[in-house]
């Protein structure tokens, strides 16, 4: 299939946070980003025009997503839409997740009954990361809702939750929350391979992580919880989001290239 118009929906996953490029909007570029390039050269091969908007924001919960987001898109008319979220959901420790998953079935129907095709993501295991990996049960729960929601409304998934054969220090961005631009392109090609996309990106290869003894790894640890937790926390606790002020890197369709 070929796609002309994709829109990309969700939070810092989405914007392409972890995987920086100054040249492009927001300075970011992004699994979502990759996958639209090779979007475009499939449609340039087929003799198609291609655009592409990116309507993400760090740090928005899934209900702000839904409603900032989901009319925009459909506003655009798109074939193609792309949706993560909850990931910023969960991470709360009072989340109700049953409730989350009735607003997200109700939005998915929305953009499914547009005519274009939906792509969905599971949130990846956080068993792996020992920053997070205290919410992997509601995590599970999730994304148990997730697949339910995509076969109901015929949404197309990318399992991330099933997604192992990777080390977390070799795919993670420095804050150990956002993936770097390995990890980002391993999602754009599981993206392409799941919509049945050719194309020909190739996994990036890791830079190794460093060997740390106890002590390095004690200091390294120090150094992330002032540089990136304790930022995260003080947000928190005043009611603000990395998100604050910042724009939609694509409001609207453009080439990319």
């Amino acid at each position: 299939m070929t796609f002309s118009k994709y829109v990309a929906l969700g939070d810092s996953f989405t914007e392409g946070v972890g995987d920086p490029d100054p040249a492009r909007p927001n300075g970011l570029r992004g699994w979502a980003d990759r996958t639209a390039e090779a979007l475009a050269a499939h449609a340039a091969a087929a003799g198609s025009d291609f655009g592409y908007a990116n309507l993400a924001i760090r740090g928005r919960k899934l209900p702000a997503i839904i409603d900032e987001q989901v009319e925009a898109a459909l506003a655009l008319g798109p074939d193609l839409i792309s949706i993560h979220g909850g990931g910023n959901d969960v991470l709360r420790p009072k989340v109700d997740i049953d409730a989350l998953a009735a607003t997200y079935d109700e939005a998915i129907g929305r953009l499914a009954a547009s005519g274009a095709q939906v792509v969905m993501f599971t949130i990846a295991d956080p068993g792996l990361n020992g920053v997070i990996k205290v919410i992997r049960g509601r995590t599970a729960i999730f994304n148990e809702w997730v697949r339910e929601i995509a076969e109901k409304h015929g949404a197309t998934v990318v399992d991330m939750w099933r997604m192992r054969g990777w080390k977390v220090a070799e795919v993670m961005d420095e804050d150990r929350l956002h993936l770097n631009a390995v990890g980002h392109q391993a999602i754009a090609i599981a993206a392409l391979d799941a919509l049945g996309v050719p194309h020909d990106l190739a996994p990036l290869d890791p830079v190794p992580a460093p060997v740390l003894t106890s002590r390095e790894q004690r200091a390294a640890n120090v150094a992330w919880a002032r540089t990136h937790l304790a930022p995260w926390v003080q947000r928190r606790v005043t009611g603000r989001s990395s998100g604050d002020g910042v724009e939609p890197k694509r409001p609207t369709f453009l080439p990319i290239g």
